[in-house]
């Protein structure tokens, strides 16, 4: 049996450590690219969701966020431009096709309790969407490297910055952590 420290995002906005016990065999991993230093600048979305220690679904959407407006230093890492978004949906139109794969479920992130679970949140209540019960589980406090150094690392295919890349690679992490198999 495996035994890590994972944290629960609840409704209140808190962020309560708990001891969590067990193999968890589903979970979605997530990962957001903003356009700007704002939290709530989500321009891109990946998600991956694991089922079983199967992928069962992979999610890449593009976001327009506030007033479509980016940063050319945020751009020059991700390579997303304002001409890319601009009839894209907004966080909140989005929202609802995510929302099943969040809500009441374990969420894995890299960096996740510093940048995608607060971004997360407050892009929610920008929008004045409530933010829903879930377990956050985050692969840099479990392995303790960054993302790329861990890809090359474990030879997992990183197209780093794409948010769905991103998301994969963190799915395979955690499925790695709980020894399964990733090739």
């Amino acid at each position: 049996m495996i035994v890590y420290q994972s944290w629960i995002i609840n409704k209140a906005m808190g962020i309560t450590a708990v001891e969590q016990r067990g193999i968890i065999d589903s979970f979605t991993a997530i990962d957001f690219e903003t356009s700007t230093a704002s939290r709530t600048s989500i321009c891109q979305i990946g998600l991956v969701r694991v089922e079983n220690w199967k992928v069962t679904e992979q999610v890449s959407l593009l976001i327009q966020p506030p007033q479509n407006h980016y940063l050319y230093q945020y751009t020059r890492v991700h390579g997303i431009k304002a001409a890319h978004t601009k009839t894209a949906p907004t966080f909140d139109m989005a929202w609802s096709s995510m929302e099943p794969y969040i809500t009441n479920q374990h969420v894995i992130a890299h960096n996740g309790f510093a940048f995608d679970f607060p971004v997360l949140r407050d892009t929610l209540l920008y929008y004045g969407l409530e933010v829903p019960p879930f377990q956050g589980h985050c692969t840099l406090k479990i392995y303790k490297r960054n993302l790329a150094f861990l890809c090359e690392t474990y030879n997992i295919p990183l197209n780093h910055h794409d948010a769905l890349s991103d998301a994969m690679a963190c799915a395979k992490l955690f499925m790695l952590h709980h020894g399964v198999a990733i090739h």
